[in-house]
């Protein structure tokens, strides 16, 4: 492994040039149709041309984002945008979901293409299994411990690490809260940051129960490069070129030297904050010290004169390409100049020739002057050999212009690195579904079940459950799964040793949210049942979903009935039409922001917002799930409508649960008529 690449945001062009030339190794540049920063400039295909040129000049590389959830009618743009990124020779795609990457290896094959940390992979299994599937470079989950990094590291791909940035409350790709609220999908580039309103947690007043202090890792540059993380990832494309200068100048002082100067410390912690900053989740220590929130004190400090002086160190282009050449020029005769990058060598000649001096001729001293002045580019000229014939002279004008025409050439050849071959791919119309069938699953948090629940296809118990349960479900006739925990962090050996005891039980089913699940259920021979998590949005995902061996899937309820009826593809999926939405996967639990730990909380607490709306959390011991302030209903009626093959009813909270003698009749529970939500089947993203 070579020196850990520090990776730089960029909102818009005038931080692709700070982060340039702050020292970055690369940048990451949102794509204006499908970035996960839909509020930031980003960028056009012409736009995107200059920067890709602009970078690759200086030897940077530059990756662009597609990394948001992508609906069928989206995918004639979607194709346009990996085509215009393959012409801007962009050295990767960052994608969420795996219909998008399916599509763009159709398109360009040859483009790498990186996971984003969207994808939610928190595990060596999630890792293993992209690396599987063709990606160069996987971006981990920003809840990821030391250790949990350092087991990634094994697989033989890239990994990618936030280091320096906000963190979100909720595991990046599972958050439906600002979707939930204000149809603001988070998973579409649209999120209204709902974690930094104020939130409490049971009886405390005020509070931030949602929101926590940036993350800062990068004085464990160095012991991330020993690990063998590839790219040090900075968080910020909606923030200013100030605040990304200053980062990458830490990373850079941090990594190169084993330490950050005093300024550029003082610098990057004036420029934003959230009351400072935390490592915890890269020490494993969640709690109550990780929360934080934006104060007047980290506002004011950011002046403009702390920001001019910031400005002053990316004011002026760098010369950071070494190059040599020769000059030569006989009278009578054009002059040429050549010059080599180490890759490229370009020569450029005189328009005129070279006469005999009638005064002052030529030299070798004026001659480099000339030749060397490359202010204002990305070359410096460390080598020039000169040859000249004896009392020659040329206008200075021409030397100028010999320079000015090698150097244009020589970017002309750094601009393109890649040379993407692409394909005529063709976006097909799609054939519906077409199915209608609405087999009844459930899924419930304990085993205890009514007997009610024998009319289901399918029920899915937590994987943790004791086996001797798991066996007397099946000998007493319930179709039973289990669900894979969506937040698997540290747990994967437990996972397999647990879905080992459930198949051995008899269990032949599992419910998975996340590629890493997936990836250890089917390796264990159960048969696969893809969750909500997986976000699976469009006929694309559904394709990759059936190749990759699922059976069924359930469909994201970011979905309108709308587009799931004009979904294609030949898989079973269904919809949840019952039950309290997960809004939130967080690490560290909402409770232990007012300081609460696990045994003085009893998985009993609830959030309250500024308008009194109660919001359920739900802990594994592991994760905390936030759950939604009311129960989503869809009614039989509408279910019947849609091109699907079964509905889940997913109970949490509730205390009828192993009461109930028909679980078909939820359908009809009065006391959902006057509260309950349709979510977003009718009012979309």
């Amino acid at each position: 492994m070579g020196k850990i690449e520090i990776l730089a945001p960029a909102g818009g062009f005038d931080s692709v040039i700070a982060a340039v030339r702050s020292g970055a190794d690369a940048v990451y540049v949102g794509e204006k149709r499908f970035s996960a920063r839909a509020s930031a400039k980003n960028f056009d295909d012409e736009e995107l041309r200059q920067a890709v040129a602009y970078c690759h000049v200086h030897g940077v590389k530059v990756y662009v984002t597609l990394n948001t959830l992508v609906f069928d009618e989206e995918f004639e743009e979607l194709a346009a945008a990996i085509r215009a990124a393959a012409k801007a020779d962009a050295d990767a795609l960052i994608v969420q979901n795996m219909g998008v990457a399916r599509l763009a290896r159709e398109i360009v094959p040859e483009m790498p293409l990186h996971a984003s940390t969207q994808m939610s992979v928190h595990t060596v299994s999630g890792v293993r299994a992209l690396y599987e599937t063709g990606f160069k470079r996987v971006v981990l989950s920003r809840e990821m411990s030391r250790d949990e990094i350092k087991k990634a590291a094994q697989i033989p791909v890239e990994l990618e690490v936030f280091v320096h940035g906000a963190l979100c409350m909720s595991v990046s790709g599972q958050c439906y809260f600002s979707a939930m609220l204000g149809s603001r999908s988070g998973n579409r580039g649209a999120c209204a940051q709902t974690c930094r309103l104020p939130f409490s947690v049971n009886n405390s007043k005020g509070g931030h129960a949602l929101s926590l202090k940036d993350n800062s890792l990068i004085s464990y540059l160095n012991e991330l490069e020993e690990i063998g993380v590839a790219s040090a990832k900075i968080e910020g494309r909606m923030k200013r070129p100030e605040y990304v200068s200053a980062a990458v100048r830490a990373c850079v002082e941090q990594r190169d030297f084993g330490f950050v100067t005093d300024e550029t410390s003082e610098n990057l912690n004036a420029v934003f904050s959230r009351s400072g900053f935390t490592d915890g989740y890269y020490k494993g220590k969640t709690g109550k010290s990780m929360f934080g929130t934006r104060t007047r004190g980290d506002v004011v400090s950011a002046d403009e004169k702390l920001l001019g002086r910031i400005r002053q160190g990316f004011k002026d282009d760098i010369q950071n390409i070494s190059v040599s050449g020769s000059f030569s020029a006989e009278i009578g005769e054009k002059a040429a100049l050549t010059l080599s990058d180490g890759v490229h060598t370009v020569r450029a000649e005189t328009e005129i020739k070279a006469e005999r001096a009638q005064k002052i001729p030529l030299s070798e001293e004026k001659c480099c002057a000339q030749l060397c002045k490359t202010g204002g580019t990305a070359y410096r000229v460390d080598q020039l050999e000169i040859s000249l014939g004896e009392e020659l002279s040329l206008p200075l004008s021409a030397l100028n212009n010999l320079r000015r025409d090698a150097l244009e050439q020589l970017d002309s050849l750094r601009a393109v690195v890649n040379n993407y071959k692409i394909n005529g791919f063709e976006i097909k119309p799609v054939t519906p579904y077409g199915q209608k069938k609405s087999a009844l699953r459930a899924r419930v948090p304990k085993t205890k079940i009514g007997a009610g629940f024998k009319g289901c296809e399918l029920v899915f118990v937590p994987l943790f459950s004791d086996v001797r349960e798991l066996e007397r479900l099946l000998s007493e006739g319930y179709s039973v799964g289990v669900e894979v925990p969506r937040g698997m962090f540290g747990r994967e050996e437990q996972i397999d040793r647990q879905l080992e005891r459930a198949k051995a039980a008899g269990i032949t089913h599992a419910l998975c949210h996340n590629i890493g699940a997936l990836y250890q259920a089917k390796c264990l021979g159960f048969e696969l049942h893809g969750g909500f998590g997986l976000n699976i949005c469009n006929t694309f995902d559904l394709l990759w979903a059936e190749e990759y061996g699922l059976s069924d899937v359930e469909l994201s309820f970011e979905l309108t009935f709308e587009r799931i009826n004009r979904l294609g593809g030949k898989i079973g999926r269904g919809v949840l039409s019952y039950g309290y939405l997960p809004l939130m996967l967080c690490r560290n639990c909402p409770a232990k922001s007012v300081g609460l730990d696990c045994k003085s909380c009893k998985n009993q607490s609830k959030m309250t917002d500024r308008k009194g709306k109660r919001f359920f959390l739900r802990c594994d011991g592991n994760c905390t799930e936030v759950l939604n302030c009311v129960p989503l209903f869809i009614a039989g009626e509408e279910i019947s409508k849609l091109s699907t093959s079964f509905n889940i009813l997913r109970f949490t909270v509730e205390n009828y649960v192993e009461n109930v003698e028909k679980v078909k009749e939820i359908n009809d529970f009065s006391m959902l008529k006057d509260n309950f939500t349709r979510g977003l089947y009718r009012r979309g993203v």
